[in-house]
């Protein structure tokens, strides 16, 4: 099978689909790997490294004419002059929030495997996961910076000092993104608190926490209680191959502190904050009733090089399943790639997909 890594080309996207051990592993299953010029040097990864690893240097359209493109961001509309039938494609996608892309992919009969919905039987997020981890603790680093008076933050000091109170972190969600963030949260000093409907994971954070974090169930007084008081709201919510559900209205804004920042870490899945759209690392905030919002779509591409490394040991089991055996096999012997697939045929094979898309779920044969 040929393999192809392109370069992303998403504002302020640094990371690459695979590292050079990654292209090395697929050479010796017998795999053929482009790789496009430049791609890895975002991530501090030569050219050169590519290539004694035994990768193919060549241009973006070589890297898009393989059996199986392996990339780190869903396509942007420049590159679906790239898409041809029966070509897959293995990234993240977040279709819920893209219709545009679905139908590019359906209309030209790609198959769509969506790193997000890569899921094995314990319901837990494999891929997903690094990236999760990696966001939730730098959305925490990002509120704190714009919560600095010079961004028109309210000035707050997360860990306060003595004789002053702390800044108030909230945390809708209590999956990896919110773990993630309670602990930088809590080792910043912040008074943080975290809201879930899972008592089981409320009363496990707090156990990990040694108490650090307050937790509460998530339901509408609480989530009022949480604007009222935070200075960063952290939007953690996910559920996936689905649309996020709006917890927090526009409305609801003028409940929280002028200069209070939220950082939604699910607006590549429509964010659970109504008010929320997607923003790039150029051009990261924006303002929306005295309220600072930041909504990058692909905050761990802020940290490359780590974020890359910590993909490519997610993905390449799962890449080299589907190099051996070609996407149909791979997905019969592992129901985590089943359902990791989004669009086959022109089809969508997902159901949380199809009904965030409202498209018709038909089942991959």
């Amino acid at each position: 099978m040929i393999i192809g890594v392109p370069k992303e080309i998403k504002d302020n996207e640094y990371r690459v689909g695979l590292v050079p051990a990654g292209v090395r592993a697929l050479r010796d299953a017998g795999c053929r790997v482009i790789v496009e010029t430049g791609a890895g040097a975002g991530s501090s990864i030569p050219d050169s490294e590519y290539a004694e690893a035994g990768a193919e240097i060549r241009s973006a359209e070589d890297a898009y004419m393989a059996d199986l493109v392996v990339k780190v961001k869903e396509p942007r509309p420049e590159e679906y002059r790239f898409f041809r039938e029966g070509q897959v494609i293995f990234t993240f996608f977040h279709l819920a929030a893209n219709t545009a892309l679905a139908d590019e992919l359906i209309n030209k009969g790609v198959t769509a495997i969506a790193y997000e919905t890569v899921e094995l039987d314990d319901r837990t997020l494999p891929i997903l996961a690094p990236m999760s981890e990696i966001a939730g603790r730098l959305s925490v680093q990002v509120g704190a910076h714009y919560l600095l008076s010079a961004y028109g933050g309210r000035g707050t000091l997360l860990s306060g000092v003595p004789g002053v109170e702390r800044g108030k972190v909230a945390i809708l969600g209590g999956g990896l993104v919110g773990i993630n963030a309670s602990r930088v949260a809590i080792g910043l000093g912040a008074d943080t608190m975290l809201l879930d409907t899972r008592i089981e994971r409320l009363r496990y954070l707090e156990d990990i926490s040694g108490g650090g974090v307050r937790t509460l169930f998530s339901n509408a007084c609480n989530i009022e209680f949480a604007l009222k008081n935070a200075d960063i709201l952290i939007g953690a919510v996910h559920i996936p191959g689905a649309r996020t559900p709006k917890l927090v209205t526009t409305g609801m804004l003028k409940m929280m502190k002028k200069g209070s920042v939220i950082v939604d870490v699910s607006v590549d899945q429509g964010g659970c904050i109504e008010s929320i759209r997607p923003t790039t690392h150029s051009d990261p905030i924006y303002e929306v009733d005295g309220i600072i919002h930041y909504g990058v779509a692909n905050m761990p591409g802020a940290v490359p090089r780590t974020a890359t490394f910590a993909l490519t040991n997610a993905t390449l089991p799962y890449v080299m399943s589907i190099a051996r055996h070609g996407f149909r096999a791979a997905a019969e012997s592992d129901q985590a790639i089943k359902r990791g697939l989004n669009i086959n045929n022109g089809r969508v094979v997902h159901p949380g997909v199809a009904e965030a898309l409202g498209r018709k779920y038909v089942p991959i044969g």
